[in-house]
C-alpha cells in the first residue's frame, strides 16, 4: 500500500470519529451541560488518539470496528484534559475557537471537562470483555493519573528556576507521551494481542508520544505560521521553560547567556522580541539539538515495531510515525 491508500485510511477513520460525535450528546439534557461537552469534542483536533487504538488492535489481528468506541473515550479523555488545561493556563483560545471556559464560565467548563472523563469511561468499557475489562481499565486509569502528574509538573515549571532537560522530559513524558501509550496499549489488549505485541506497540506509543510533543516545541518556534495554525514564539512570550529554552541556557555564554536569562527574571518576552531570540536559538544551534532528539524518538518508535509479523499494520504504524515527524501544524 502507499501513503496515498494509508491517507485515506486515516481521513475514513478520523471522518468516522469526527460524524459520532457529531451525534453522540445530540438533544441530551441538561443542555446547560451537555451542550458545553459537545462545544469542545467536535472542535476539531487530529483525532490520533482514536487512530492509534484503532492501528493497534489492527496491528495485532483485530479489527478496528471492534475498539471503535474505546477510540471514542480516549479522545474523550484527550479532551477532558484540554478543557482542564485551558482554565489552568487561562487561555483565550483552542483549535482557533475561544476556550470552553471564555465561551461559558470556568464553573461550566470544569463541570463539562467532569462529565468528559465520565463518559470516556462509559465508552470504553463497551469494547470491554470479561478477559481483559480489568487491565483495560487499568491501563486507562493510569494514563489519567499520568496525564494529571504531568501536568502538575507542567505548572510547578512556571514558577520553578531550576529546572533542566531531565526534569522537561519527564514532564512531556507524562502530560502527552503515555496518553500516546495508553492508546497503544488498549487497542493491542482489546485486539488480543501477545505480550510481545502489546509491549512493542506500547514502546511504540510512548516514544512516539515523545517526538511528537518536541516536534510541537519545535514548531512553535520555527514552523510556518500560516501552516501551524496559531501565532509563532507562544512559548517564548509565556516563558515556557521548553526543551529549545533549557538547551539555550546549557549551550549560551556571556550576552547570549544574559539574553536566555532575561526570559527567566520577565516571565517571557513580547512578541515584537520573538525574531531576536529566534535568530539566537538559531546561533546557538538548539534547533538541531532538537532535530536530533526528536529524530532518536523516533527511530525508538519505529524499531519497537521490528517483531511486528503483519507488514501491512507495520508500514502504516511507520507512515504515521514519519508523518508526524514531517507534519507542519
Amino acid at each position: 500500500m502507499n501513503n496515498q491508500k494509508f491517507n485515506k485510511i486515516y481521513s475514513t477513520q478520523r471522518k468516522r470519529v469526527d460524524n459520532k460525535f457529531e451525534t453522540l450528546l445530540k438533544g441530551k439534557s441538561p443542555a446547560s451541560l451537555y451542550q458545553p461537552c459537545e462545544y469542545i469534542i467536535i472542535g476539531g483536533g487530529k483525532r490520533l488518539r482514536s487512530f492509534l487504538v484503532m492501528l493497534s488492535a489492527f496491528a495485532v489481528g483485530g479489527k478496528m470496528d471492534s475498539v471503535f468506541n474505546a477510540s471514542l473515550s480516549v479522545e474523550l479523555l484527550h479532551n477532558f484534559t484540554l478543557v482542564h488545561d485551558d482554565i489552568m493556563d487561562n487561555s483565550d483560545k483552542r483549535r482557533g475557537q475561544p476556550t470552553l471556559h471564555k465561551k461559558y464560565d470556568v464553573s461550566t467548563a470544569i463541570l463539562a471537562g467532569d462529565s468528559l472523563i465520565a463518559l470516556a469511561y462509559k465508552y470504553l468499557l463497551k469494547d470491554c470483555h470479561d478477559n481483559n475489562i480489568k487491565r483495560v481499565v487499568e491501563i486507562f486509569t493510569n494514563g489519567v493519573i499520568e496525564v494529571c502528574e504531568g501536568q502538575s509538573y507542567d505548572k510547578e515549571f512556571e514558577t520553578k528556576t531550576n529546572v533542566n532537560i531531565k526534569d522537561y522530559l519527564l514532564m512531556i513524558k507524562k502530560k502527552t507521551a503515555i496518553l500516546l501509550q495508553t492508546c497503544c496499549e488498549i487497542g493491542a489488549v482489546l485486539g488480543n494481542g501477545d505480550e510481545k505485541e502489546i509491549k512493542a506497540l506500547s514502546n511504540y506509543g510512548l516514544n512516539l508520544g515523545m517526538a511528537f510533543q518536541l516536534q510541537d516545541d519545535y514548531l512553535d518556534i520555527f514552523g510556518d505560521e500560516s501552516e501551524f495554525g496559531k501565532s509563532v514564539g507562544s512559548d517564548l512570550v509565556e516563558g515556557k521553560k521548553t526543551f529549545l529554552f533549557l538547551k539555550a541556557i546549557e549551550k549560551a555564554k556571556g550576552k547570549d547567556l544574559g539574553s536566555i536569562k532575561y526570559i527567566l527574571k520577565n516571565n517571557g518576552i513580547e512578541r515584537n522580541q520573538i525574531p531576536e531570540y529566534k535568530n539566537l536559538y538559531l546561533k546557538l544551534n538548539v534547533n538541531k539539538e532538537i532535530e536530533k532528539e526528536i529524530s532518536k524518538y523516533t527511530k525508538r518508535a519505529l524499531g519497537a515495531l521490528k517483531i511486528l509479523h503483519d507488514d501491512k499494520s507495520k508500514n502504516i504504524l511507520i507512515w504515521l510515525a514519519n508523518q508526524l515527524l514531517n507534519r507542519k501544524s
